[in-house]
């Protein structure tokens, strides 16, 4: 696991350094940097799983910060005192959001969400944020239909027939997206169940799903029973 902490606070920085060795043991890759500019140049650099971020960097807008980070291809932990910002901080699609003061078995229940997908945060992810000619791009999760992988890539498929492509993996994106509003059918599909119009039983036994639009995308065997749930 490769984790980079971004912190200005050098007492606090040490603690999650010293929390986060402690969950993950030997098998961690551990850097600190404590301001922004540091951060974002060993980004660009080095690979990343897990970034612990805080909202206050020496007056950086924190949500100018968090919309460079959430479109990346890893995670982002929110570690701030400004819980108010909680709620703006998951529809901007954060992993989860500590707030500060924290203790070790807070930030153990973060780190559990990477590998836990059913302990998701209720809050519902609004946007989902693509890097496109060297800006950041805000796309509404409701005007996206479908999202299909592309290697470590995604592509979002809008409604209005425009795709986007996103850092992350559909693994990733699927840990994030509300599960009651979007459905893993397959291993190279998440579908938006709003665009979702019906199920169809083709010819061999196998599944798919018709959107909206009239695309048919498939469905995974495994999947059709719980889709067919989510759909009732």
């Amino acid at each position: 696991m490769r984790i980079l902490i971004i912190e200005d606070e050098a007492r606090i920085a040490k603690r999650l350094a010293r929390m986060t060795r402690a969950h993950f043991e030997q098998q961690l890759s551990l850097t600190v940097c404590d301001t922004l500019a540091k951060g974002l140049a060993y980004i660009e650099q080095s690979p990343v799983d897990v970034l612990l971020l805080d909202l206050n960097l020496n007056g950086e807008n924190g949500f100018e910060v968090l919309e460079a980070m959430v479109s990346r291809p890893f995670h982002t932990i929110i570690v701030s005192a400004y819980t108010d910002k909680a709620i703006t901080a998951f529809a901007y699609g954060v992993l989860d959001f500590v707030p500060k003061p924290f203790d070790e078995g807070r930030l153990f229940q973060a780190f559990g969400r990477l590998i836990n997908k059913s302990d998701v945060p209720k809050s519902s992810l609004k946007y989902l944020a693509v890097r496109k000619g060297g800006m950041i791009k805000m796309i509404e999760s409701a005007q996206v239909s479908y999202i299909k992988g592309a290697g470590i890539y995604s592509e979002l498929h809008l409604r209005d027939g425009r795709q986007e492509l996103h850092d992350k993996s559909l693994d990733t994106l699927e840990q994030l997206l509300p599960p009651a509003e979007f459905a893993r059918i397959h291993r190279s599909y998440i579908v938006s169940l709003q665009q979702t119009a019906k199920l169809l039983i083709e010819p061999g036994g196998k599944y798919s799903a018709q959107l909206i639009s009239g695309e048919l995308l498939p469905v995974g065997r495994s999947r059709y029973k719980e889709l067919r749930g989510k759909m009732i």
